[in-house]
């Protein structure tokens, strides 16, 4: 399964393929780094009852760059294919922007407000994101789908963790 999802009309571009995770992932990586100014911060704050142990958020996130990252190499090949993809790669580079943005402003900042407004607008780039991969490619657009849940979930966390905080 995992093997066809990697396919691209028939065939594996494995560096594209290589390139497209990495860079995801590296995402991840670095705002995570620029955004935890401390780690035990967010076992400090005032946190609803729903809200997961800090342990989960790391292997979330990676297994979402990942798929991210698959979906983007999907999206990719196509437009070497000749598909018009250039809208949904500057969708695609918004919403990553957006994403590294958030720990930032929650973490380091302590701005929760505002993280939960800016995560809203990540979660529309997203949905367009998704929206336009699936018109290029229907397995990236579904590769984008646990993100999409992952992100309203994340802002209801969100949303909760800065009424609490208040």
């Amino acid at each position: 399964m995992l093997c066809n999802i990697l396919k691209v009309n028939g065939e594996k571009y494995v560096g594209k393929l290589i390139l497209s995770i990495v860079l995801a992932e590296l995402v991840g990586v670095i705002s995570s780094f620029f955004g935890m100014s401390n780690e035990s911060m967010y076992i400090k704050i005032n946190r609803p009852f729903f809200s997961p142990p800090g342990w989960i958020f790391p292997i979330v996130w990676t297994i979402l760059f990942l798929l991210m990252g698959i979906a983007a190499y999907r999206v990719w090949v196509k437009g070497s294919q000749g598909e018009d993809v250039k809208k949904s790669l500057v969708l695609y580079a918004i919403q990553l922007a957006l994403n590294f943005i958030w720990p930032i402003i929650f973490f380091r900042l302590k701005l929760y407000g505002l993280a939960f407004f800016e995560l809203l607008i990540l979660l529309v780039f997203i949905v367009m994101t998704t929206f336009e991969f699936k018109k290029v490619d229907q397995i990236a657009g579904y590769l984008m789908i646990p993100y999409i849940a992952w992100v309203v979930f994340a802002g209801i966390l969100n949303y909760a963790i800065w009424i609490l905080n208040m």
